[in-house]
């Protein structure tokens, strides 16, 4: 949501894989800013923005390459301070008249850099006389352009930190964004507000009143229906929809038989009493796994759903005499990924079955207010909105449901399976008061039987897997460490509280960025 009321940085994509996360750096010292793909960004758009600050991502590209992404040459002639980051700290040195290499130095991990000069994008750091970096590099800058100097430097890159100060330009050999650079966070405050002079005047709080004023100007007096997930984006979405509009929303919870256990009770039971929001409860289950009956394709299950989720809305639309909108829980880390810098890896990795707009035969606008939000921010736009905690804190739950959980086939008696199992893992997790230092956990019920013996007898049942893992942005994750003593004690309650599983395994595969979904 840029606004002229906030200061605001633009980020240009180089598409890196990590680009996400100098947003979330920014977002979290309260500087509003904005990923734009390096392709997209010209003169016209850079005075349209009115970046305050500019920061140019890492990427897979080689400056050397005649064909190379650039930065538009008009940034640099813009007056306002820019820090370039790895690829970016390249590009801007290529434009400006410098010079770099390949293939000569590569530096990859950890790395410790030695300060040469003072500056004040080294505030708070360099207690000794080293700083712990990480380095992904394999180009390097062998020439300075003209009016930059060293002022940090590691064993493997010479030109580890470079700054104009007079022009307030400034290059990274390494990513300050990563959690690997211990305190990346520091150099990038640094960077927007004692370099830039932000005061970082982004809060949930402005945004609220924002977002209110926008829904009304879009929607003014027409009718508004929203898709409940039973998550957290499409609850805040509601609330907040319904804070601006009131009665004009009417929000239609579609049960399509894969949800989790006690879904359907809780958000009806939210919405209607506590938010006396008016509510559509639709059992649509015999629909949905009459149409996924035989299905085993990943993609083929997520259109199917996605397909018979907009025929539900259509057929509500009609039945409260027509809306004018479909409201939707798009967040930012969907909106990136569907407008990929260079068609790069999430594009083939993750679908989006809300991103994109409505097929035209629904005549009807999207409604997206939170499309400018990371999910941390969601959750403290609902604690703003006075969500009950047990709504914000959910773990992400994705729209197809267990769906994407069951590979294969999908069957009423899997789905139910699948569902006591999930409940049980997740009851543990709570007990043992780990579930808000997960990101997402869930249960996978897998297209592979064992033989094992329970008791006397000899089994030939299912396998479960387990998942859970830690994220900071929703696209990278690391797998939760649990104790031993812990998973024994959730598959002894799983095999014995739910027939038809008779083992157990935990995933801990890690992700790079994409889904951290199972299919």
């Amino acid at each position: 949501m840029t606004t002229e009321k906030h200061e605001r940085a633009l980020i240009i994509d180089f598409g890196s894989q990590v680009t996400q996360l100098i947003a979330r750096r920014l977002r979290e010292s309260g500087v509003y800013c904005e990923i734009h793909p390096y392709n997209k960004v010209d003169a016209a758009f850079l005075e349209a923005y009115g970046p305050q600050a500019v920061i140019l991502s890492g990427g897979p590209s080689s400056v050397t390459w005649a064909d190379s992404p650039r930065a538009p040459d008009a940034l640099f002639e813009l007056g306002v301070p820019v820090l370039g980051i790895c690829y970016g700290q390249q590009v801007m040195m290529a434009q400006l008249g410098g010079k770099v290499e390949s293939g000569t130095s590569r530096e990859f991990g950890r790395a410790m850099i030695h300060k040469i000069e003072d500056n004040p994008i080294f505030s708070g750091l360099f207690d000794g006389d080293e700083e712990q970096v990480w380095m992904s590099h394999g180009d390097h800058v062998a020439q300075m352009a003209d009016g930059f100097k060293v002022i940090a430097a590691s064993t493997g890159a010479p030109y580890a930190v470079i700054a104009d100060p007079a022009r307030k330009f400034y290059g990274t050999q390494f990513h300050p964004e990563v959690v690997h650079t211990p305190r990346g966070t520091q150099m990038l405050r640094n960077f927007t507000h004692g370099v830039a002079g932000l005061k970082g005047d982004w809060t949930m709080a402005a945004y609220r009143g924002e977002a209110i004023e926008k829904i009304r100007a879009q929607v003014g007096k027409g009718k508004v229906i929203c898709g409940l997930s039973g998550g957290v984006d499409s609850s805040v979405a509601a609330v907040l929809i319904q804070e601006a509009i009131g009665e004009q929303l009417t929000c239609v919870y579609v049960d399509h038989g894969l949800m989790r256990a006690n879904e359907s009770a809780e958000v009806v039971g939210l919405f209607r009493e506590h938010y006396n929001i008016p509510l559509v409860h639709v059992d649509a289950s015999e629909m949905f796994l009459g149409d996924l009956a035989g299905v085993s394709d990943p993609e083929r299950k997520r259109k199917i759903i996605g397909g018979l989720f907009i025929d539900v809305f259509e057929a509500e639309a009609n039945k409260i005499g027509g809306a004018d909108f479909l409201a939707q829980g798009t967040l930012y880390p969907d909106v990136i990924e569907s407008v990929s810098a260079i068609g790069g890896p999430s594009v083939t990795i993750k679908s989006h079955h809300n991103v994109g707009g409505l097929p035209e035969r629904m005549n009807m606008q999207l409604v997206e207010p939170l499309r400018d939000l990371f999910k941390d921010e969601v959750r403290a736009l609902g604690r703003e909105l006075g969500l009950p905690d047990a709504f914000v804190g959910r773990h992400p739950f994705p729209g197809p449901g267990l769906a994407i959980r069951i590979p294969g086939e999908i069957t009423r008696e899997k789905a139910d399976t699948l569902r006591k199992a999930d409940a049980i893992y997740i009851d543990e997790i709570k007990k043992a008061g780990l579930y808000d230092e997960i990101w997402q956990a869930f249960s996978v019920l897998l297209p592979v039987n064992t033989v094992g013996v329970m008791g006397d007898e000899r089994t030939y049942e299912a396998v479960l897997a387990l998942r859970a893992v830690t994220s900071t942005d929703g696209m990278t994750a690391d797998y939760y460490p649990y104790e031993h003593e812990f998973l024994g004690r959730v598959a002894t309650r799983i095999i014995n509280e739910v027939s038809g599983i008779n083992r157990v395994v935990y995933d801990i595969t890690s992700k790079p960025p994409g889904t951290i979904e199972w299919e």
